[in-house]
């Protein structure tokens, strides 16, 4: 894929089989990103807590910092990755109403097939689209009635 501008034309190979036509991005990762110890320490717990060879692009992209990349994967696998009292395919649900909140795309597909790999049924799916819209809707007319909450739900107040 060539990639113009006003400072460089440059061929990235490996870009052309992650970016479309239509697709934006900021930056572009390395063509040899494992060439950094920390990117490839990084990847190599990736696959190794994963069980697969496959880094997806959240990673490669992060992967513009080091630092950034391993502190994020860390967190990941700290709050989704460890057994808790929240099941992991719950975990996927909940990122996913949060990235439709968000309007994140790759996170909306990336946890839509992570969550299914856990076992997501289509009919859950439904339920779970049929929550985020319903959500959607109340927050909004809450917050355009400027609603008050009330005190039982308000943890400061006593029984709240």
């Amino acid at each position: 894929m060539l990639i113009t501008g006003a400072s460089r034309n440059v061929f990235y190979p490996h870009a052309a089989r992650t970016l479309g036509v239509h697709d934006v991005t900021t930056i572009l990762p390395s063509p040899d990103l494992e060439s950094d110890a920390r990117v490839k320490a990084v990847f190599d717990d990736i696959r190794a807590t994963r069980g697969t060879d496959f880094i997806n692009n959240m990673w490669r992209w992060l992967a513009f910092d080091p630092a950034v990349l391993e502190r994020t994967w860390l967190e990941v696998k700290d709050v989704i990755g460890k057994p808790s009292s929240i099941d992991p395919l719950t975990k996927e649900m909940i990122y996913i109403a949060v990235s439709v909140a968000n309007n994140c795309t790759y996170c909306i597909h990336s946890h839509t097939a992570a969550a299914r790999a856990k076992g997501m049924t289509g009919e859950q799916y439904g339920e779970l689209l049929a929550i985020i819209g319903l959500a959607g809707k109340t927050n909004q007319l809450a917050t355009a009635l400027q609603v008050p909450v009330d005190a039982a739900f308000d943890a400061s107040q006593p029984g709240g």
